[in-house]
């Protein structure tokens, strides 16, 4: 069934008449979200994922001849995704809009902001997909196999970095050459979230497999179209938004897959399996983890350690070995019999 004022529409998308938008409002729909997605990412808000949600809706309703946002246009975008019949994922993609809508009424009076109880988001963080050690260096070898050279040579040095420091893979692709100093076995990562910067000491061997990426890369590009440290096949920066769909196919290449009913393997959970490893040699060694976690905190760049807290109740394998640890701390059978 469709809406009779736009035959094209689905049920529940009502358009403007055709007046289109008041004058306070030029530029439409477009518009106003790209300045509303420019102003709170001055004040530090990266919303990636968020923006790209958020125009994402914007071009439904510009499909659909819709001139504002009403409950029912952003109900109707937000359950017709074909990624995920989840309705928590449903009520993600309408938070976007809520957010935007609440900011957008104070200017256009006729829009609608979804009532809290329309898909209430509640948050949830999915257990990651931590990979195995014979699985990184499968990632590795399989991304080593892209053509052109350059590109499988950059693919399988951002694995290995992000795995072996946890960066988000937007730190990694916006280093410059200039931030990378392979004399000191540091990192400078600017501008991560909330527009922080940090420095990440980097192992020794990571500085090597660095070194050797760097010198192969200029050989093949000698005069680079970016100040980039990580290139791309033309010679420019690694937009880090690609990254996702290149690294499905070094996925699939590898042969790792997720069993059935588990979360799929994403480039971010290569951040994961680096925090999950270094909290469990931080157990199996005997130190104190508590301590030592806001110093992980800060090396990850979260900006709330709570985030990294996080990971001590999500993953199994730290669950043990937290048991571990209070098992060994009591063995009379009661807690803290052993301190």
């Amino acid at each position: 069934m469709t809406d009779q004022t736009n035959p094209t529409a689905p049920i529940g998308v009502r358009a403007r008449e055709t007046r289109g938008l008041p004058a306070e409002l030029p530029g439409g729909l477009r518009q106003a979200a790209q300045e509303y997605l420019a102003t709170r990412r001055a004040l530090g808000f990266t919303l990636s994922t968020q923006g790209r949600l958020l125009m994402d809706f914007v071009a439904y309703c510009d499909r659909h001849g819709v001139a504002t946002v009403t409950t029912d246009v952003a109900l109707a975008w937000a359950t017709g995704t074909t990624r995920s019949r989840d309705p928590l994922w449903w009520a993600r993609r309408l938070m976007v809009v809520r957010i935007f809508a609440r900011s957008l009424r104070a200017r256009e009076p006729a829009t609608q902001v979804p009532p809290p109880d329309v898909l209430p988001h509640a948050y949830r963080r999915s257990t990651p997909y931590l990979y195995s050690a014979q699985q990184l260096a499968d990632l590795v070898e399989a991304a080593s196999r892209l053509r052109p050279r350059l590109r499988g040579l950059t693919y399988a040095a951002v694995i290995g970095l992000l795995a072996s420091c946890g960066l988000r893979i937007s730190e990694a692709c916006g280093l410059d050459g200039d931030d990378v100093d392979l004399d000191e076995g540091v990192l400078t990562v600017r501008g991560s979230k909330f527009g922080k910067s940090r420095i990440v000491p980097v192992h020794a061997t990571t500085l090597a497999a660095l070194r050797i990426y760097e010198g192969r890369r200029d050989l093949l590009c000698p005069d680079p179209g970016s100040a980039a440290f990580f290139l791309n096949s033309r010679g420019r920066r690694l937009d880090a938004h690609n990254v996702s769909h290149t690294f499905a196919d070094i996925l699939h290449s590898a042969g790792i897959t997720a069993a059935a009913g588990a979360r799929r393997p994403r480039v971010h959970d290569l951040r994961h399996t680096f925090t999950v490893a270094t909290l469990l040699a931080w157990y199996r060694d005997g130190g104190d983890v508590a301590a030592r976690l806001p110093l992980l905190s800060t090396y990850l760049g979260h900006v709330d350690p709570k985030s990294t807290y996080w990971y001590l109740q999500a993953t199994p394998e730290l669950l043990q070995a937290a048991a571990d640890r209070l098992e060994n701390a009591a063995p009379d059978g009661g807690y803290g019999a052993g301190r």
